[in-house]
C-alpha cells in the first residue's frame, strides 16, 4: 500500500465514522421524540413539540454534516489524484 492509497483510506475511515456519528445523534434526538409522543398519547406531556424540533434541526444538521464531508473527501481524492 503506497502513502498516497494509505492517506485516501485513512480519509474515507475518518469520514465514515464522522457521518455515523451524526447518524447516532440524529437517531437518538428520534428516540427520545418518539418516546416522549408515547407518553404524551398516554399521559399527556409538555416536551413534545421542543423534541420534535430538537430531532429535526438535529436530522438537517447531520444530513448537511455528511454532504460537507463526502464533498470534503471528494476533493481530497482529487488532490490525491484518486478521481479524475
Amino acid at each position: 500500500m503506497g502513502k498516497e492509497e494509505f492517506k485516501v483510506q485513512l480519509l474515507e475511515t475518518f469520514a465514515a465514522l464522522i457521518t455515523a456519528a451524526f447518524g447516532l445523534v440524529a437517531a437518538l434526538a428520534w428516540n427520545e421524540t418518539i418516546k416522549s409522543a408515547v407518553a404524551k398519547v398516554f399521559t399527556g406531556g409538555d416536551d413534545l413539540i421542543g423534541l420534535f424540533v430538537y430531532a429535526i434541526i438535529v436530522t438537517i444538521l447531520a444530513v448537511i454534516m455528511t454532504m460537507l464531508i463526502a464533498r470534503s473527501l471528494n476533493k481530497a481524492k482529487e488532490k490525491l489524484g484518486e478521481i479524475e
